[in-house]
C-alpha cells in the first residue's frame, strides 16, 4: 500500500453490531457480578480495574498495605480461565526471572530459551516497586510491544497480555519510585481505601471461613477476553470526541503547576478505555462522558508535579478537574 492510501489516523468506522454490543454488555455484568461476589463494597474500584482489563490495558493498583490491593488482583486474575503468573517483586529479583534467559544445554551444545514469569496471560505483579530500578524495567519492552527480546530474538508474549501490578506508597521504607517511563506504561492507576464497617465485617467472616478467590472459578475464557477486548476497539470515535481527547491532554502541559503533563500514550490510553466505557453501557460510539468518566485513573498518574506545586498543596486529580471545567465539551452526544 502507497503512503497516499493509508486512511488518517482520526477516521474511524463502527463495525460492531447490536447483538455484538449485547453480548459484551451481558458478559460485562456477568463479570462485574463475579468480582464483587468476593470483593466487597467496592464497586467503583472493581468496574474499573475491569474496563482497564478489556481494553487490553495494565493496571497499577496503588495504595497502603492490607487494603486488599494483592486480593482485587488475583480475584480478577481468577475469574479468567487463562495461564496466570505471579512474581513477587523483591530486592533481590533479576531481570532474568521476569522476561527469562537463554540456558545453554549441554546435551544439544545449543542455547535454548528458558521464558520468564511475562509468558502468560494475566502477570500479577506484587509489589512491583519493591524490585531495584534495574528488574522493573524489564517490564517496560513487554508491557508495550508485548515481546521479549533476549540476545537480539524476539518472542511473543500470549494474547491477551495485562499486567496487574500492586505497589506500596513511596513513603514506605524499602520501596523504589517507579520510573516515569513505567508509570506512563500502566494504562490506569487505581487505589482502593478500606471498606465500610458493613463490608469490612462480611470479608472477615468469609476469610475466617477459608474463602479464596480461586474458589470462584473462572467466569470466562480467555477467548471471551479476547473478543471482547475486539469488540472494545470497534466502537466508534469520532474526529470531534479525538478532537476533545487531545485537548485535554494539551491542557495538562501547559499547566505551571507540573513538570510533566500527560503523554501521547496516556491521549490514546483515555481513547481507547473511553471505546471500553462506551461499549459496558450499551453504545457503539463515544461520547465526551465516556471520556471524563475515566479520566481521573487513565490521567492522573501520568501528571507529575512541580515540587514547589506540590508542597503548595497541589494534587493532580484537583489539576485534571480544573482542566476538565476548562477544556469546551463537545455538543454533539453522539460526536458523529
Amino acid at each position: 500500500m502507497d503512503q497516499g492510501d493509508i486512511a488518517p489516523a482520526h477516521t474511524f468506522d463502527s463495525e460492531v453490531s447490536a447483538d455484538q454490543i449485547e453480548w459484551f454488555v451481558d458478559q460485562y455484568r456477568r463479570l462485574t457480578t463475579h468480582v464483587e461476589s468476593f470483593i466487597r463494597g467496592k464497586s467503583g474500584v472493581v468496574r474499573t480495574a475491569l474496563l482497564c482489563l478489556l481494553s487490553e490495558g495494565h493496571l497499577l493498583i496503588d495504595d497502603v498495605p492490607g487494603t486488599g490491593k494483592t486480593m482485587l488482583a488475583k480475584t480478577i486474575v481468577s475469574a479468567i480461565d487463562g495461564t496466570i503468573r505471579r512474581i513477587q517483586f523483591t530486592p533481590d529479583l533479576l531481570p532474568t526471572d521476569v522476561i527469562g534467559a537463554q540456558v545453554y544445554d549441554t546435551s544439544t551444545g545449543e542455547f535454548v530459551f528458558h521464558p520468564g514469569a511475562v509468558f502468560a496471560n494475566v502477570v500479577l505483579g506484587d509489589e512491583i516497586n519493591r524490585a531495584s530500578p534495574k528488574t522493573q524495567s524489564a517490564l517496560l519492552e513487554v508491557m508495550e510491544e508485548r515481546t521479549v527480546t533476549v540476545d537480539g530474538l524476539a518472542y511473543a508474549v500470549p494474547r491477551p497480555f495485562i499486567v496487574i501490578a500492586t505497589q506500596n506508597p513511596v513513603e514506605h521504607s524499602g520501596v523504589y519510585e517507579l520510573p516515569e517511563a513505567q508509570i506512563d506504561r500502566f494504562m490506569m492507576r487505581q487505589t482502593i481505601g478500606y471498606p465500610a464497617k458493613d463490608d469490612e465485617r462480611d470479608i472477615l467472616f468469609n476469610r475466617s471461613r477459608g474463602q479464596k478467590p480461586e474458589d470462584l472459578g473462572p467466569a470466562m475464557t480467555t477467548a471471551d477476553l479476547a473478543e471482547m477486548i475486539d469488540i472494545a476497539h470497534s466502537v466508534f470515535l469520532s474526529e470531534t470526541v479525538l478532537d476533545y481527547v487531545v485537548e485535554l491532554g494539551s491542557a495538562t502541559r501547559s499547566l505551571p503547576e507540573l513538570r510533566l503533563g500527560v503523554s501521547t500514550r496516556g491521549c490514546l490510553a483515555l481513547a481507547v478505555a473511553a471505546q471500553t466505557h462506551a461499549a459496558a453501557n450499551g453504545r457503539p460510539y463515544v461520547i465526551a462522558e465516556d471520556v471524563q468518566a475515566l479520566a481521573g485513573p487513565v490521567l492522573t498518574h501520568r501528571m507529575l508535579l512541580d515540587p514547589d506545586a506540590e508542597i503548595g498543596g497541589a494534587t493532580a486529580k484537583g489539576l485534571l478537574a480544573s482542566v476538565l471545567r476548562r477544556v469546551p465539551v463537545p455538543q454533539d452526544r453522539v460526536g458523529v
